[in-house]
């Protein structure tokens, strides 16, 4: 079940990154991690440096999918995001997004919703 869950998440982190390149952005990083938290997807467009959190559901009756990054899960994205900008040298603007994905079939979804919502987090 849980190797279920692992590959289900990839490939929703796959489907969001390749929206994210068709949009415009350069994937620069994936599934970074630190002891702080972990950052799904890291993109660039223009001066921004997007640190992206990726959330996949089944559809959006409950929730949206949004709904499920909690105040804690946004701190530990946020601290993660500071460790890395230590690490990596540049001079864009730090944002964080989240991308929705919404699966009723989850991987067997041959079109997959996508929601992007830019600068998702509530400082």
């Amino acid at each position: 079940m849980q190797a279920d869950k692992k590959l289900l998440g990839r490939w929703g982190e796959d489907i969001a990154g390749e929206y994210l390149k068709k949009n415009g952005y350069r994937v620069i990083g994936r599934n970074y991690g630190c002891r702080f938290g972990e950052i799904d997807i890291i993109a660039e467009k223009r001066k921004c440096v997007v640190f992206v959190e990726v959330k996949l559901r089944k559809d959006d009756h409950f929730a949206s999918a949004a709904e499920f990054v909690t105040a804690e899960k946004q701190r530990r994205v946020i601290a993660a995001a500071q460790m890395w900008l230590t690490q990596n040298d540049t001079e864009k603007q730090p944002r964080f997004d989240v991308v929705e994905v919404y699966a009723p079939e989850g991987i067997q979804t041959e079109e997959p919703k996508i929601n992007h919502i830019e600068d998702a987090f509530q400082t």
